[in-house]
């Protein structure tokens, strides 16, 4: 499996997250090709300001393995993780963070001056960049009439 594979997985939890008026994010976790886990942003529907969809994969895979931390675990996210979830996935011992597109405003690496996550992490930017950016563009058009 390619990281194109998985990136497709998580924006079809983004697709979801849009089609519920939620900022359409979305993840999944993957262990040895595995996905194990998915979530897709559900801030206004949990009135919880921390249901990005990083952290309800991560809590989804927690319950799964019975564990608190997955150091074997690739994120793949659709948008650069913001400061909490990157705390949250340096928490975790997560491997390797794949993101889709880039946040300017909110994305972790532009309110750190070192990795916010794990020291052993990889992380890896803009894979299926465009779809991903585009996705948020089309939300935040359909807000902004």
């Amino acid at each position: 499996m390619t990281h194109d594979f998985f990136m497709k997985e998580a924006l079809k939890q983004a697709k979801i997250a849009f089609e519920k008026d939620e900022v359409p994010v979305g993840a999944v976790l993957v262990v040895n090709g595995q996905i194990v886990s998915k979530g897709y942003n559900q801030v206004e529907l949990l009135h919880d300001s921390t249901a990005h969809a990083e952290m309800l994969a991560l809590t989804g895979a927690y319950a799964n393995f019975g564990a608190k931390y997955i150091p074997e675990a690739t994120l793949y996210v659709t948008v650069e993780p913001c400061l909490m979830c990157a705390g949250a996935l340096r928490w975790g011992k997560i491997k390797t963070i794949v993101f889709g597109a880039y946040d300017e405003k909110n994305g972790a690496s532009h309110f750190c001056e070192v990795n916010p996550y794990h020291e052993k992490a990889e992380v890896i930017g803009g894979i299926l960049e465009q779809d991903c950016a585009q996705l948020m563009k089309d939300f935040f058009k359909g807000k902004r009439k």
